[in-house]
């Protein structure tokens, strides 16, 4: 056959900017933004972004500069995620649970020219930028309508200028041309990684990934058109798994929260009659321990639930379905933008008992349609290992959602994509059925008299207990084995420890004897009323690491059974 050549018709750089674009033709008039009492529609969100974006451009924001952000999920967190990039500059969102000094530290790497603030942490951000020697950016608060936080401004930084995100607004250009990008490999936004197992890194994606992982998470997901999305997911967490832009592409309505616990959950699916809503394990487990009351109705009608970030326990998954919510299991990274591995259900699995459901459920997956490919090999040879549930590889993962680079870190980016494929880092088995299941983070593997134990497994039993809330296991330095299980536990009555019914260090490695290989039992169990977590809520292994140091190396018996 003949060898025809793309042209300007059919070779349109890709970006998910277009979905916005297309939600004003076709939901025009539906809501697109919720928040308490502020209501917007699909073409008032696509005028407001287009005054954003040319507002931008009259500041002096050119293609390929970055404008940072950091604010909560309100509607302006919403609308920066098409009106910056739409001026041709790079989204950095910032997560609002950092400290000034790291604020500073990510804002002095990133160099961004323009940082937006909602007013809540307009304080958190004057120091990171009063701490900035030089390229100091210019500063934008996000006002508080509700004014709640108006006393938190209380003198303007010498960088800062009097103008607020609402007057960029009010005075933008309706008809403005977005910028389109030149090339669909353009950068469009730069996150950076929680520093769970090192510092921070800018992870930077660029239209192209960005459209692909956005409309294949709809398509995994079996999203509808116009569905009602809670924001319980925080928009700086990875651009909220590109559900910013997912949501425009099927028209859905954004319910924006502030803040937000249990109650607030509960209380906004029956308001709101809401349809879906991602969030990390730690979230499904509030649900889960938030016992419904008469301020808490049971649910109204099926919600479904996206959760990844983090290998969610097999209980916590049973007891989130418990009460009406239907789970869906995702993997990926800040380096995939989303999750780009799923758990896909099977029909026949319908049919097994709820905890056998919650088993398979709590593994990774498959990749998704739009990751070309997933596997498990060796870290030394790059060999696939044997499809047994067994031996143990890294994960590693190739398509369009592996990030472009790591921003200004060379080496970095030469030791994460190698040999056509990104390392992310992360050790996994592959099962028979070739479904994926995570074991651990590489640095957080036990190797207990050569043994290698997965810390997660040994979570997942932790978990069944009753009275554990959130369960932690890393290596304490061990006489004879080298390394052994150590498990950090909070309860979920912290007063429960205190009482005769809450349970001893013997009673919980009893518990984990009868449930789990010997050689797998932790052999100290260490109670603690809250488990350290990184800024976006990831449990800070390396802490509890060190704690484990500090108890000193754990005196153990050769004679030992480990069978």
């Amino acid at each position: 056959m003949e060898c025809l050549k793309p042209c300007e018709a059919n070779s349109c750089p890709l970006t998910p900017l277009g979905f916005l674009e297309r939600a004003a033709t076709v939901y025009g008039d539906s809501p697109s933004i919720v928040y308490n009492d502020t209501l917007y529609t699909w073409s008032q969100t696509y005028q407001r972004c287009l005054n954003l974006a040319s507002a931008l451009l009259r500041l002096g924001i050119n293609t390929g500069d970055v404008v940072s952000v950091v604010a909560p999920n309100v509607p302006a967190m919403y609308e920066v995620h098409f009106g910056v990039p739409m001026s041709g500059a790079v989204l950095n969102n910032i997560n609002t649970r950092l400290d000034a000094r790291t604020v500073s530290l990510l804002l002095r790497h990133a160099e961004p020219k323009l940082v937006f603030v909602d007013v809540q942490f307009y304080s958190l951000v004057q120091k990171a930028v009063a701490a900035l020697d030089r390229n100091k950016p210019v500063v934008i608060v996000i006002e508080d309508d509700e004014g709640y936080y108006h006393d938190q401004i209380s003198s303007y930084h010498p960088a800062t200028t009097t103008t607020t995100y609402r007057s960029l607004i009010e005075t933008g250009d309706p008809t403005f041309r977005w910028v389109r990008p030149q090339t669909e490999w353009a950068p469009m936004v730069l996150n950076y990684t929680s520093g769970t197992t090192a510092s921070p890194k800018g992870v930077v994606h660029c239209h192209r990934g960005l459209f692909a992982v956005a409309v294949d998470n709809l398509i995994d997901w079996s999203v509808p058109h116009q569905p009602v999305y809670l924001w319980t997911l925080p928009m700086f967490h990875t651009n909220g798994w590109s559900f910013p832009w997912g949501i425009a592409a099927v028209g859905g309505t954004n319910v924006c929260l502030r803040k937000f616990d249990a109650a607030a959950i509960f209380a906004a699916i029956k308001k709101h009659k809401v349809t879906h809503m991602c969030g990390a394990p730690v979230v499904l487990n509030m649900l889960a321990n938030h016992a419904p009351g008469t301020t808490t109705p049971p649910l109204p009608h099926a919600v479904h639930v996206l959760t990844a970030g983090a290998p969610p326990p097999a209980a916590v998954l049973h007891r989130t379905e418990a009460l009406g919510f239907s789970v869906s299991h995702g993997y990926g990274l800040s380096e995939t933008s989303a999750p780009v591995v799923s758990c896909a259900w099977k029909k026949e699995w319908d049919r097994y008992p709820a905890e056998e459901r919650a088993r398979l459920k709590a593994r990774q997956g498959v990749r998704t349609v739009c990751t070309e490919a997933m596997d498990v090999v060796d870290a030394d040879t790059g060999e696939p290992v044997k499809r047994d549930g067994e031996a143990l590889g890294e994960v590693v993962i190739r398509g369009a959602c592996v990030m472009l680079g790591y921003l200004k870190d060379p080496e970095s980016t030469r030791k994460a994509i190698r040999g056509g494929w990104f390392y992310t880092g992360d050790v996994g088995v592959m099962h028979p059925d070739g479904y994926l299941e995570i074991k651990d983070r590489s640095k957080d593997v036990i190797i207990s008299g050569g043994e290698n134990l997965s810390s997660v497994d040994v979570e997942s039993v932790l978990y069944q207990h009753p009275a554990v809330n959130e369960a932690a296991v890393v290596a304490r330095p061990d006489e004879f084995w080298g390394e052994s299980p150590c498990a950090f536990l909070s309860l979920k009555d912290d007063e429960a420890r205190e009482t005769s019914t809450s349970p001893s260090e013997k009673e919980i490695i009893e518990f984990c004897r009868e449930r789990m290989p010997r050689y797998t039992v932790p052999k100290t169990v260490v109670f603690v009323s809250e488990l350290p977590k990184t800024a976006t809520g990831k449990i800070q292994k390396s802490v509890l690491r060190d704690s484990a140091k500090k108890l000193g190396v754990l005196k153990s018996s050769p004679f030992l059974s480990r069978v």
